[in-house]
């Protein structure tokens, strides 16, 4: 028999649950906390019914993989919701599954792929649980088409800090079910989880990549793609004026796929297990030398040059794996930036200041002699949860190394950003930030955000659930 959670045995969690450092997937946040890892339902219900005695802060961890420090909780009780990973129901007609928090989508996807259903939204790895990307409401690259994971959720159980189990739907408690998607776990732990997935009639995508000169002509390449497309992404040499490459990928019908329906075979959606001759799980040592400035430009100068090579209009078939996670392509790759680690700074402008704002943010970089190793564009759509970062406009992400000498110019770049977004009327993305202040958060989601905090003081009215980020950003909480 397992032995217990910590915490669960009944002795306080002050002094029961173990002690472990944390850190953010970027690394360049971490903290210390008490630690438990409940198994089951009756565990975690345990443990926020000890925490509430105890006065004890609480923060909800999934995989890990939010890069700042979304799940830090410093002397409070981090939970890992990572080991409650069941599916617990499939319905291969509907394409609707009931899952644990701590399904992974690569958990997800393995079982229904070959039903012919895929998740309607998935980030850049299939690492993340789904608790979390309830949390944190991720996107992917068909944001602009399908929204965000949150509109494809049917239900979920909230399991609030005052010992609660609250149904949230559409229509049994919609107010909670709005606000807890893209709240952070400042509302209570994810429980089950019933989300409907997409049906698709191959394992494939036809992807079409092309060449843009500059951050305008991107623009122009993917607003002509808009209404066609089912994915659109574009890479950015930040070097540069904006200048990169998008893929444009749709996806294929069962008449046209090569591979007939063999291509929905697990086993042919796996990544490749050597790049270049060179085991994936090596990679990382490869890059670590040239995460650096001149190491950087010299990549992302071949990579343009590669991409203006193609011929324009070219297509080709890609496995919905190998499109989907590029961040797995090479396992740890985080690594590579060395021991400060990296942060990444995802912006959220308004489709009308586009043009203005994110010229002018590549332009800082420049100036201040940050610049991003890699920028990631895509187009976006508004959505109705509280704290979405959706808008009706674009997010350009981009990752910086932090080095002892580069860390506090680094946050004054992040600083300096955060003011040209929100002077825009733009937004952020919490699974991603490292660097907002007080303040922004206001400045950011006024009167939704002003209308979450109100739920929140309802049903954590002492402020028990608080990650180091929410300090960050609300401040200490208050009791009411």
């Amino acid at each position: 028999m397992d032995e217990a959670p910590a915490g669960t045995s009944g002795k306080p969690l002050r002094t029961n649950a173990p002690w472990r450092v944390v850190e953010g997937f970027g690394r360049s946040t971490r903290a210390a906390g008490r630690y438990a890892a409940p198994g089951n339902a009756e565990e975690l219900a345990l443990l926020l019914r000890q925490a509430a005695g105890e006065r004890l802060p609480v923060t909800f961890r999934g995989s890990g993989r939010s890069y700042g420090d979304a799940a830090h909780n410093a002397s409070g009780l981090v939970i890992d919701l990572s080991g409650m990973s069941r599916m617990l129901s499939w319905d291969p007609v509907r394409g609707i599954a009931e899952v644990e928090p701590g399904l992974t989508i690569e958990g997800l996807w393995r079982r229904t792929i070959e039903d012919g259903f895929w998740p309607a939204v998935v980030p850049g790895t299939m690492r993340p649980t789904l608790g979390g990307c309830l949390g944190m409401n991720v996107h992917g690259k068909n944001n602009f088409r399908a929204g965000t994971f949150g509109e494809h959720v049917l239900d979920f159980d909230l399991l609030t800090i005052g010992g609660e189990r609250l149904r949230c739907s559409r229509e049994e408690n919609p107010d909670l079910f709005h606000a807890a998607i893209g709240g952070a776990g400042l509302l209570g732990a994810i429980g089950r989880i019933r989300l409907r997935l997409k049906p698709v009639e191959s394992g494939l995508l036809r992807v079409e990549p092309a060449a843009a000169r500059s951050l305008g002509e991107m623009l122009d390449q993917f607003e002509e793609r808009l209404g066609s497309a089912d994915y659109l992404v574009g890479w950015v040499d930040c070097w540069g004026e904006g200048r990169g490459q998008i893929h444009a990928a749709n996806y294929v019908a069962a008449e046209e796929d090569p591979l007939g329906p063999a291509s929905l075979h697990v086993e042919k959606q796996g990544l490749p297990a050597r790049i270049l001759g060179v085991p994936r799980s090596q990679i990382w040592r490869m890059m670590r030398p040239l995460s650096n400035d001149i190491g950087t430009r010299f990549l992302n100068l071949a990579k343009y040059t590669h991409s203006r090579l193609g011929r324009a209009g070219k297509t080709y078939f890609q496995p919905l794996v190998a499109f989907s996670f590029l961040l797995d392509y090479v396992p740890n790759w985080q690594l590579s930036y060395g021991e400060g680690g990296f942060i990444q700074v995802q912006v959220f402008v308004p489709d009308p200041a586009v043009r203005t704002v994110l010229p002018e943010i590549l332009r800082l970089c420049r100036k201040q002699g940050l610049v991003s190793s890699l920028g990631v564009l895509k187009r976006h759509r508004p959505d109705p949860f509280l704290l979405s970062h959706g808008l009706d406009g674009w997010s350009l992400a981009l990752d910086f190394r932090v080095t002892p000498d580069r860390r506090e110019r680094l946050w004054e770049l992040g600083r300096a950003i955060t003011g040209l977004v929100l002077a825009a009327g733009g937004r952020f993305y919490l699974a991603k930030d490292a660097v907002l202040r007080p303040g922004d958060f206001a400045a950011a989601y006024g009167e939704r955000g002003a209308a979450f905090l109100a739920l929140k003081r309802r049903l954590d009215p002492e402020g028990l659930l608080a990650s180091d980020q929410a300090r960050r950003l609300l401040g200490p909480p208050q009791a009411t």
